[in-house]
């Protein structure tokens, strides 16, 4: 499961509650210009047929500029679009039968919010790389559990795979969670509520490469 080594840098989360049809695949052609390296397509709003497509557009254009595809919640439209892999939460399924319907290669991500036990568990099915959040105030998700940063120093210790932030973030309180630990940041408003999406994405990508550049 070497792909899931590549989950790493800025994670852009194209929620079309932010994004309409129209402005979708600009908008994360954007982000990936930006330096986002992977893109989860996030929708809770639009009919199958509407899915497919938006998924489809968007895994083409992921695979073209070699970013990573996820999908949100749904293995089977992940399979349909053969996107790199999906992202679960609470009430999805478990990384074990994502992983049967989907393959070994895929890259399977799992929620687990303030909850570190939660993350072993996912690791231990056979998740490529967990979720931690919200890390700060976010307007997408106001009642959503609040992590902090010892929980992120913890899970670096705990786990082999890839951590994500997410929550809030922000370039500036972004560099406090990439200092910590985290492999990568998934943003959603702080990239696509803004009106130049490249250079707030290259905002963001800016974190890793200084990170790097400190190592």
């Amino acid at each position: 499961m070497v792909n899931r080594l590549h989950v790493a840098g800025l994670y852009a989360i194209a929620d079309t509650q932010y994004l309409d049809d129209a402005r979708l695949l600009p908008a994360v052609a954007e982000a990936i210009a930006g330096g986002a390296r992977i893109v989860q397509y996030r929708d809770k709003k639009h009919g199958a047929a509407d899915r497919a497509r938006q998924a489809g557009e968007l895994a083409l254009l992921c695979r073209k500029h070699d970013a990573l595809f996820i999908v949100n919640d749904d293995v089977e439209l992940a399979k349909l679009v053969q996107a790199a892999g999906v992202h679960l939460g609470r009430e999805d399924v478990s990384p074990a039968q994502a992983r049967a319907q989907l393959g070994p290669q895929a890259i399977i991500g799992v929620s687990c919010y303030n909850e570190l036990t939660r993350a072993v568990q996912a690791q231990n099915e056979g998740a490529d790389y967990v979720a931690f959040g919200s890390f700060f105030p976010s307007r997408t998700k106001p009642q959503a559990a609040r992590a902090g940063l010892e929980l992120l120093c913890e899970a670096k210790q705990k786990l082999r795979i890839p951590v994500v932030a997410i929550g809030g973030i922000t370039p500036e309180n972004g560099a406090h969670l990439v200092a910590a630990g985290a492999d990568a940041l998934a943003v959603i408003e702080g990239v696509f509520g803004q009106a130049d999406v490249r250079a707030a994405a290259g905002r963001y990508a800016k974190l890793f490469s200084q990170d790097k550049n400190h190592s």
